[in-house]
């Protein structure tokens, strides 16, 4: 009797023990709403539902890209995509019967952008959006010419860097032609025709390039200035020196940052085409907005004043014109191992000028 008594007390304990319950794993579930237009959607909200909406049992916020991603347990729901104004009772959009199991991650894709979705739009609704399609289209095509144009750009610079300017010049040929209305594209097409010396094409250009950016309703001064620099050179090659005074003159106003780099510009300019007094005139503007930053600014003030030294017949020594002394010396001050060192002292010395043995190499 006792040992019968002991084996059902065992058994009602094993029964009366509690089960214990298992860890199920979460289904993981993901996806992409596009809006009837075909393109993403970027607010929103995914929720998951198993009584047709009603109650939300998972939520999860939509992302600029139009994407979403969640966890929820296994089961089947339906997805439905709510705008942030849309009434928790409406619903924009919704998948049904999706079956969501353990340990997977389940795609889950809204395209409002499908047939049977915009069938069941208004009409009125589905002309306007026939017209956002077209408008879009237009978007996108417009976007992509830019892109192609904004990579033309950055080859044809690469090329204007390394003396190009036939391919520079031909690949802007084709961008404004493309594109006409596009100020930047004018201005490299100056610049690559500067280099092939095709200077009144050059003029074009650039004339071209301050049409179109005057028309915009805020001008880019850097554009502007570029533009006129480049009407300078044009300018000073074709012999108009005064016009080109005046365009680098204007291209300093126009984008003062580099108001000293422009003026530099001008100098080197006369000098390169031999116009001594313009020269002189050029150096002494661009050495105002700029005193120490350009030593050869001073070598090319000393160079164009030079040009009316005059020679001592007694003495046969150099008699430097007023302000030419002044402008070697500083430049033998601020680059004292330069380019033209070498000249300016031996000019110098034959003008029976002292050479300040203070000059130490300030450049580094």
């Amino acid at each position: 009797m006792k040992r019968g008594f002991f084996v059902w007390l065992a058994l009602t304990v094993l029964a009366v023990m509690p089960v214990m319950a298992q860890d199920v794993p979460m289904a993981k579930i993901h996806g992409h709403v596009t809006n009837p237009v075909g393109t993403n959607e970027q607010a929103g909200t995914i929720t998951l539902s198993q009584d047709g909406g009603k109650t939300a049992l998972y939520t999860f916020e939509l992302a600029a890209t139009g994407d979403y991603q969640g966890e929820a347990k296994p089961g089947t729901y339906m997805v439905i995509y709510r705008q942030p104004e849309t009434p928790k009772d409406k619903m924009v959009d919704k998948l049904d019967n999706v079956k969501l199991v353990s340990g997977t991650d389940v795609a889950a894709d809204l395209d409002m952008s499908r047939k049977e979705y915009i069938d069941k739009l208004p009409a009125d609704q589905r002309q306007k959006l026939e017209d956002l399609k077209k408008q879009n289209a237009e978007v996108m095509k417009t976007n992509s010419v830019i892109k192609n144009l904004n990579a033309d750009l950055a080859t044809t610079r690469a090329d204007l860097r390394d003396k190009k300017y036939d391919e520079a010049e031909q690949l802007m040929l084709k961008d404004t032609a493309a594109k006409p209305d596009a100020a930047v594209l004018w201005v490299e097409l100056g610049e690559a025709q500067l280099g092939l010396k095709k200077y009144d094409d050059a003029v074009t250009s650039f004339k071209k390039t301050l049409e179109l950016d005057n028309a915009q309703k805020k001008p880019t001064p850097e554009l502007q200035g570029g533009a006129l620099n480049g009407l300078g050179e044009a300018s000073a090659r074709l012999g108009k020196v005064s016009d080109a005074s005046n365009y680098y003159d204007q291209a300093a106003k126009a984008f003062p940052p580099s108001a000293a780099q422009y003026l530099a510009n001008q100098a080197v300019i006369y000098y390169q085409i031999g116009n001594a007094d313009a020269q002189a005139a050029a150096a002494d503007k661009a050495i105002q907005a700029d005193p120490t930053g350009r030593p050869i600014l001073y070598y090319l003030k000393g160079n164009a004043l030079v040009q009316k030294a005059t020679v001592d017949p007694k003495t046969q020594m150099i008699i430097l014109p007023p302000g030419c002394t002044e402008a070697f010396q500083k430049y033998l001050e601020l680059d004292p191992n330069g380019q033209f060192a070498a000249d300016v002292k031996s000019i110098l010395q034959s003008a029976g000028q002292k050479i300040s043995s203070g000059f130490g190499n300030k450049r580094k």
